[in-house]
């Protein structure tokens, strides 16, 4: 039995409207960078939340074939691969960064003052040493 997750989630969504099946979904799964492609077995093993070798190349032909945002799959994967939950908590992101937290399930701001100090800090220009003065 698989266990549900974001990743899983998309790859099984993707396939569900109009029976679109995983070889189907598979004939679009090319990674843009390497132009490798990924099979249909491998695109049923990941929406069933089978273990396969995860690299960069199977996540980015997996965003072509569901027609996803590359880093939402990105995060999707790394949660489900790694267990670890990304996102912007604080809203820092901006036009010309993106931030990123990876943090356990579970964390809100709240939970992560030091981490909000931080990017506090970076944001006013205050980050060079990295370490906290207080």
């Amino acid at each position: 039995m698989w266990e549900s997750t974001p990743f899983a989630d998309m790859v099984r969504e993707a396939a569900e409207p109009d029976g679109v099946t995983y070889r189907k979904l598979a004939e679009r799964a090319i990674d843009p960078r390497t132009g490798q492609s990924l099979n249909h077995n491998a695109l049923w093993k990941i929406a069933n939340g089978d273990p396969i070798k995860i690299s960069p190349w199977i996540v980015r032909a997996v965003a072509v074939a569901i027609d996803r945002d590359e880093r939402d799959v990105q995060l999707a994967a790394a949660e489900q691969y790694i267990g670890l939950t990304a996102g912007d908590p604080f809203d820092a992101t901006s036009p010309e960064a993106t931030v990123v937290v990876a943090h356990v399930p579970g964390l809100r701001k709240a939970d992560m003052p030091r981490v909000e100090e931080l990017l506090r800090r970076f944001a006013s220009g205050d980050a060079e040493s990295g370490q906290s003065t207080s």
